[in-house]
């Protein structure tokens, strides 16, 4: 693994990757996959967001469209709405908390970075469903989580054909970063984009060699959290697959990555503490 020395710049405040951090959902929705993660409404938001920042959350991810496969279509207006309730809420309990937004929609983005002052875009489309994304973003001058994906949430899951799974996601992201880095965004983040587009044994074949994608020299960000590769491959259910989810977080970490994205920050906290005690055993 190489020696951690990564750092994105969050509106003028660097951070550093020298130990993981962990970024805690907060879904602002009726229909998210894991229904514990679900939030509506203000005291909801507020209790949600009150936990994973006391559990110790490093960034907070919100969300206000599901892109679990057969989730009903939300409008912009909607999904910003939804957005906007959640950013309020941490606008006033948890300011200096670094906030990502979870959205392909160029629009959303800018909203909320614009009335808000989100710190961070999190694109599950890596700017393939809006054409403005990636302008948006190297006009905002804010951080963008790039995460390779195919198709939509409605199609992805038919859209898994490679000839290499790892080789195939790394070229794909490398040309969008040079691209991204022609427009003069600077500050991206690598998401494999777990669990879209990709069938069980390609997540954990690409959970395997993480590293690869920690060559590109940028921190990558694994979101492993009770997806189907855990409870499908255990036979359970969202709800019962923290403890999968804490030994895939391990495997991450142990594999380089730089964020853990989950919807149990107290254990994925801990998780990634100890971790960072290997790497300083391990001198890297």
């Amino acid at each position: 693994m190489l020696q951690k020395d990564l750092t994105i710049n969050i509106k003028g405040r660097p951070i550093t990757f020298d130990t993981p951090k962990v970024m805690g959902i907060v879904n602002v929705t009726p229909d998210s996959f894991y229904s514990g993660s679900r939030t509506q409404g203000r005291d909801e938001i507020k209790d949600r967001v009150m936990t994973l920042v006391g559990e110790g959350a490093d960034i907070l991810d919100l969300g206000g469209y599901s892109s679990r496969p057969g989730a009903d279509d939300v409008s912009a207006e909607e999904e910003y709405s939804r957005l906007a309730a959640g950013l309020e809420v941490v606008k006033e309990v948890a300011p200096d908390v670094p906030v990502s937004i979870d959205t392909f929609r160029a629009a959303v983005a800018r909203k909320c970075v614009e009335e808000w002052g989100a710190d961070i875009i999190n694109d599950i489309s890596g700017g393939t469903l809006d054409p403005d994304m990636w302008h948006t973003v190297a006009d905002l001058r804010v951080a963008y989580v790039l995460m390779h994906t195919r198709g939509t949430p409605a199609t992805m899951q038919s859209l898994t054909d490679y000839a290499d799974v790892t080789a195939d996601i790394i070229t794909d992201l490398a040309k969008k970063v040079y691209e991204l880095r022609g427009l003069g965004v600077n500050d991206i983040i690598i998401d494999p984009g777990f669990g879209f587009a990709k069938t069980v044994e390609q997540n954990f074949r690409l959970l395997d060699e993480l590293g690869e994608f920690c060559k590109m020299g940028m921190p990558v960000l694994a979101g492993l959290s009770r997806k189907t590769m855990i409870w499908k491959t255990l036979g359970i259910t969202p709800g019962e697959s923290l403890d999968g989810t804490i030994a895939l977080d391990a495997i991450a970490l142990d594999r380089g990555a730089d964020i853990v994205r989950v919807h149990d920050v107290a254990p994925a906290v801990a998780t990634a503490r100890l971790m960072a005690v290997m790497r300083k055993v391990r001198g890297i």
